[in-house]
């Protein structure tokens, strides 16, 4: 009698917390169009955190569920599934995969009172020119990717002709920028490059960009491009032979991208991620191989970094929430300010003046085709070359706020 009492009680406890209202979180992401891949491992990412904290009891009683919405990396969109996101109760937003996308979703959202994190957005005006006091960014910026580059890149190719093969909008540009700034190659006469259209280039925007790269003699391709654009790219340089002529350098990669441009075609091919699922393994941690392990028992491949991005983010507004036992959007901004925390790779730092995540960024080269197809999932793309810490790869505060200044911007978010 007694064990049925139990069960019983038991039983009615768990129906009343799912009776409970849930915490709406908002997913702004591209389910379709050339960053989709990317997008969809956001939102694997996020159910799989959201499923974890559930079968844990959820969040103040509550259980989380998760909303979401397409951009198909169109700004206009994203402002709109803010808006209608923000109707549905969301008590947070999150996405990306496109600056203009993070930047334009960002602003309504404050509009809304509500915190924007930004998943995949690297463009550095997203905290920098762009900033505001609703808006943080999870992944790495352009600045950090182009100082760890430049590690490497000024030791093994100094002296070296570089071309620019650059996607014409904000993360472009400000990639393109930093590069040049970080390796002494801002001399557009000897470093040339060209701007390719964006959003959607025809391929013939990209044959002709790589046929001034060829014509130009550089030493080393640049290729700033990102999603099915990059591999679009890589796939055409491949067929025009450039791999045999140059040392090929994408500044950011993801995993959805080396497998789009496929295992030949990225071999020794030069970029820089913000973690890949290689690193826990090679660093020791711990938490960083569950989560791996556990991405691939669920979904049967590995997980890229926008989905550890978005894994990330859930936990860390849950631990935000716990925190402060409030869902209001100023509380959980102070309570993420300055705040240290350890999720799938080293400690993570939510800087109070930008809301940029401080973080180590890794240098990662392109593995053979042989050792990418020995591994189970066929997925092992990535050699980690280097591992920059944040403090080491990001802006200072004098640098921020002289980035600020200059465009007129105040060196307090608001």
């Amino acid at each position: 009698m007694f064990r049925c009492v139990v069960f019983v009680a038991l039983a009615l406890s768990t129906l009343a917390s799912y009776a409970a209202d849930p915490i709406r979180l908002g997913l702004n992401y591209p389910s379709t169009g050339r960053y989709k891949e990317q997008g969809i491992a956001q939102a694997r990412g996020a159910l799989m955190a959201i499923e974890e904290i559930n079968a844990a009891g959820g969040l103040l009683g509550r259980p989380l569920e998760l909303l979401t919405a397409n951009t198909a990396s169109k700004p206009e969109k994203a402002v709109e599934n803010v808006k209608h996101l923000a109707a549905q109760g969301a008590s947070m937003l999150f996405g990306g995969s496109s600056s203009a996308v993070a930047i334009a979703a960002g602003k309504e959202a404050a509009r809304q009172g509500l915190i924007y994190f930004g998943t995949l957005t690297y463009a550095n005006e997203t905290t920098d020119e762009e900033g505001q006091r609703y808006m943080f960014r999870e992944t790495y910026n352009a600045w950090m990717a182009a100082k760890a580059l430049a590690f490497y890149l000024n030791q093994s190719l100094a002296g070296k002709k570089v071309f620019y093969l650059t996607a014409d909008y904000s993360w472009g540009h400000s990639t393109e920028s930093s590069l040049r700034n970080f390796t002494n190659t801002k001399d557009e006469n000897m470093h040339p490059g060209v701007l390719v259209p964006f959003p959607r280039p025809k391929q013939s925007d990209i044959e002709n960009a790589l046929t001034a790269a060829e014509r130009s003699g550089a030493d080393v391709l640049m290729m700033i491009q990102f999603g099915d654009d990059m591999a679009t790219a890589l796939n055409l340089a491949y067929r025009m032979g450039l791999k045999e002529k140059m040392t090929i350098v994408v500044p950011n990669l993801t995993l959805g991208m080396a497998k789009s441009a496929g295992a030949g075609v990225m071999e020794d091919v030069i970029g820089a991620v913000p973690w890949c699922w290689q690193v826990p393994y090679l660093y020791g941690f711990e938490k960083g191989k569950q989560f791996v392990e556990r991405f691939a028992e669920r979904f049967q491949k590995y997980p890229s970094s926008s989905a550890a991005s978005s894994y990330s983010i859930v936990y860390e507004f849950k631990s935000a929430v716990e925190r402060t036992g409030s869902l209001n959007s100023s509380k959980l901004i102070t309570a993420l300010e300055n705040h240290t925390y350890t999720s799938v790779k080293d400690p993570q730092t939510w800087r109070d003046f930008d809301h940029q995540n401080l973080q180590s960024v890794y240098v990662v080269k392109g593995k053979q085709r042989a050792r990418v197809l020995a591994d189970k999932f066929n997925e092992d793309y990535f050699e980690v070359l280097l591992n920059i810490p944040g403090n080491t790869a990001a802006k200072t505060y004098d640098e921020w706020v002289a980035t600020r200044q200059a465009a007129g911007k105040p060196v307090r978010l608001q």
